[in-house]
Parts: structure tokens; C-alpha cells; sequence
């Protein structure tokens, strides 16, 4: 008995051993984030003492549980410091474990999944120095205040820093601030300042790219070729380029007759809808391009430029001039509007349309390095009209066409069957337009040529 005494004596002292140990496992966990499962050890060290002390002073928490009035004992202790250590555990557990809810119209603080991986991935520390001042009736400064806390949110590496330049002029003069509102990403590795204008279009991508640039990690860049009265960037293909940009690719214009060649870091070059013709040097620098392993995503308009034909020519696909009507599957009542369900496509999609499409054409000699896969393909009863009248019934014997399924959709042969692409490939995406002069409707083709 006086064995058992001493043991329930001993059992608020563990108690109170265990609340000490959690308490200081939170306190790590605040204050020394990057040794956190060493707090998490010193927080389960805790509750295994409290855990020990609960079952050997039982009968005397119940006690204190349920009697009509509790008294100052051992048993109170322990049933205080175990309540307490709950409360304690509680909030450990919420450090690490926590949801912040973006409530904000247009979701601003909500990042994407890609800028996500990227803090996730972090190892370099960076700053996020912001040149901010109080004079701001936009609230431009507010908002990067607010996604650069999001940012943190996912990553230990990133610190952030505001300074007014107003109060601090030798600062911004050695970070080179030449405006207001500006954000500098510095690290061991270099430096990069988003400015306010970058700030107000595309805040995270700004940011994200910014801080893979200081990190040493090179974006892959995407290049819209301009100077022929092709489709915008920022308008007729904004939701593109967004795309791109939340996927971590660097979007930019590159106009041929001023570079010397399609520059060296290009990932993509894509032509979209140009109106006008291609001079000889641009003609010749896409082709070295594309003969070096580039690849192109080109979009075309009826009546496109020669030059474009010359393009596509050598990779054995021929735009006709034409539009293909589909007399058994449309969109009524427009014929020339060909409607494809979900057995005529092999991208899984239920039902498809191409209002205005043309067919793409194999040459009949194509090279044996090259193969192609028809993704979309028109019903047996239609052709490709070559003087198409919406206000005239359409008959084939008025068109050029072979009066069979017509592929208006084909694409590189690993896209549909994975695993079996050649060894080195070069990749040409070929669009037909299908909207004179907006390139917005578009089918398109991908052509494989193999080393």
C-alpha cells in the first residue's frame, strides 16, 4: 500500500512534467520552425507523460470528475494538467495544419498549384524587398503585401522586407528603384525587380518567375510571332497566354525582321493567324529552327500566306483552300458547321464543333520519317467545298473533295498512343483556321518526324 501511495504521488509530478514538455515543444515549434519534428518528439514525450499519469492516478481523476465537488489532490492535478495538454496539443497540431480561405471576388490570394510546387521545392532563401510607400490610392502595395504572405504560407525560404523610399533614398538608389510600388527578388544567385505595371497584370506570375530567375532555375519561353497582323497576345489570346503563364512558361512577342534568328532559348514559337506575307530571311529562319529540333504551333486563316504553305509543305501536309461541309453530322442549319460526337474524336470529348473548318491534307508522298494520327474526323458524307455559298445548297460535284470522312483534327502518334514515340522527334503543330482573320475556332495538327 504505501508502495501504491507513492506512486500516486508521484503522478502529479508527471503530470505536470508532461503539460512542461508540451509547452516546450510548442514553443520550439513557434520559434524553431525548421527543427520541427524534434518538437513534435518533445510533444509526444509529453503525452505519453500525461498519458501515464491519467492511468496510474484513474480512480482519483474519476473522482474528481464526477464527485459533486472537486478537492485540491493529485487527482485534480492530473485531470488539470491533462485538459490543459489537450488544449496544448490543439494548438500544435493547428501550426503546421491550417487552411486560409480566399474570399476575395476573382480569387487574387489564391495561388496556383504550379507556383505551390515551386515554393514547395524552394532550397535557396530569398528576399522579397518591398519599395513600398504609404501613398497608395490604389492599393497596389496592399495587395502584393497580401499574396506575398500567401506565398509564405508554402515556403520557409522566402522572407519579405517593406521599406519606404521615400525615408530610405540610399536604399532604393543601391537596389536601383526608379518607382513607387516596386518588389526587388534578391538571393545569392542574382536579382530581379518587379515593377509596379508587372505588379497590376500578372502579380504571382511576375512574382513566381521572379523568384525562379534569383533561384537559378530557367523558365522554359514561349514566343508569338508578331510583324504580320497576327492574333494579339494580351487580346485574342489572353486566356492562352494566361494559361502558359500558370503553368510556369515565359510568354513574349518575337518580331523576325528585328532578330536575327528565332532566339536560342525558344520552347515553342507559335504563329497565329498572320495576314500578311513572311519575308524570305523570316521564312528561312523558322525552317532552321524547326530543322535544329524546334517546335511551332502555327495557326492559319483561309487564304493564308504562300509562305505558311512553304512551312507546312515539308512536313507533307497540304491547307486547301475550301470549307469542309458535313451534310450528316452539323450544326443546324449551318452545314459548313460539322458536328463531332464522341465516336469520331479520339480526344474524349462528348461532341465537338468546327464552324468553318478546312481539312488537313497528307501529301500523297510523305516522307517515312513522318507520321500522322487523325484525332477528329468529319462522318463519310462530307467534302471539302472549295467556293462554299451559305445561301446555296451544296452539292459535291460543285467541290473538290474526296467525298469521305475528312480528318480536320491529327496529332503526333505518341499523344494517342503513349510509350511508342521515336527516340528524337521533332514536333510541328499545324492549325487550320476556321474564323476568317480571328484564329479563334481552330483545329489543329501535329506531325511526326522522326531521327
Amino acid at each position: 500500500m504505501q508502495t501504491n501511495s507513492r506512486i500516486y504521488g508521484l503522478s502529479g509530478l508527471i503530470a505536470v512534467l508532461g503539460l512542461v514538455a508540451l509547452l516546450v515543444g510548442l514553443a520550439v515549434m513557434l520559434l524553431l520552425p525548421g527543427i520541427r519534428y524534434v518538437a513534435w518528439g518533445i510533444v509526444v514525450l509529453g503525452i505519453l507523460l500525461l498519458a501515464a499519469a491519467f492511468v496510474i492516478d484513474f480512480r482519483r481523476v474519476r473522482s474528481a470528475l464526477t464527485g459533486r465537488r472537486g478537492v485540491f489532490s493529485t487527482g485534480t492535478t492530473v485531470m488539470a494538467s491533462v485538459s490543459i495538454g489537450i488544449i496544448l496539443l490543439a494548438n500544435a497540431i493547428s501550426i503546421g495544419n491550417y487552411q486560409r480561405f480566399d474570399v476575395t471576388g476573382l480569387a487574387q490570394f489564391t495561388l496556383t498549384s504550379q507556383t505551390k510546387d515551386v515554393l514547395g521545392k524552394m532550397e535557396t532563401p530569398v528576399r522579397a524587398l518591398c519599395f513600398f510607400t504609404p501613398q497608395d490610392p490604389y492599393g497596389v502595395g496592399a495587395y502584393a503585401a497580401n499574396l506575398l504572405a500567401e506565398y509564405q504560407d508554402y515556403t520557409d525560404q522566402l522572407s519579405v522586407e517593406f521599406i519606404d523610399p521615400d525615408e530610405h533614398p540610399d536604399q532604393a538608389r543601391r537596389y536601383g528603384i526608379t518607382e513607387y510600388q516596386t518588389v526587388v527578388f534578391e538571393s545569392q544567385d542574382g536579382r530581379r525587380l518587379v515593377l509596379l505595371q508587372e505588379i497590376v497584370e500578372r502579380a504571382e506570375h511576375a512574382f513566381t518567375s521572379a523568384i525562379l530567375e534569383v533561384t537559378g532555375i530557367v523558365q522554359k519561353k514561349v514566343y508569338f510571332l508578331t510583324g504580320h497582323g497576327e492574333s494579339s497576345i494580351s487580346l485574342d489570346y489572353s486566356s492562352a497566354r494566361d494559361g502558359l503563364l500558370d503553368n510556369l512558361y515565359w510568354v513574349e512577342p518575337v518580331d523576325l525582321l528585328r532578330s536575327p534568328g528565332v532566339p536560342e532559348d525558344c520552347a515553342a514559337l507559335i504563329i497565329a493567324g498572320p495576314r500578311r506575307s513572311l519575308a524570305s530571311d523570316e521564312v528561312e529562319a523558322i525552317e532552321r529552327y524547326l530543322a535544329s529540333g524546334g517546335r511551332a504551333f502555327i495557326l492559319i486563316n483561309p487564304d493564308s500566306p504562300q509562305e505558311v504553305q512553304q512551312l507546312l509543305s515539308a512536313w507533307g501536309v497540304v491547307i486547301e483552300d475550301g470549307i469542309v461541309v458535313d451534310r450528316a453530322s452539323h450544326v443546324a442549319p449551318s452545314i459548313d458547321s460539322p458536328s463531332v460526337p464522341r465516336t469520331r474524336n479520339l480526344l474524349g470529348m462528348s461532341t465537338a464543333y468546327f464552324p468553318g473548318a478546312t481539312a488537313i491534307i497528307a501529301q500523297e508522298e510523305i516522307a517515312e520519317d513522318i507520321e500522322m494520327v487523325a484525332l477528329v474526323w468529319t462522318s463519310k458524307d462530307s467534302w471539302l467545298e472549295t467556293d462554299f455559298d451559305p445561301a446555296k445548297e451544296p452539292a459535291l460535284d460543285e467541290g473538290v473533295g474526296l467525298g469521305t470522312r475528312q480528318p480536320i483534327l491529327v496529332a503526333d502518334r505518341d499523344l494517342v498512343f503513349p510509350g511508342r514515340r521515336p527516340i528524337e522527334v521533332d514536333l510541328l503543330h499545324v492549325v487550320a483556321e476556321v474564323i476568317p482573320g480571328s484564329a479563334t475556332h481552330a483545329q489543329s495538327a501535329s506531325i511526326t518526324r522522326k531521327n
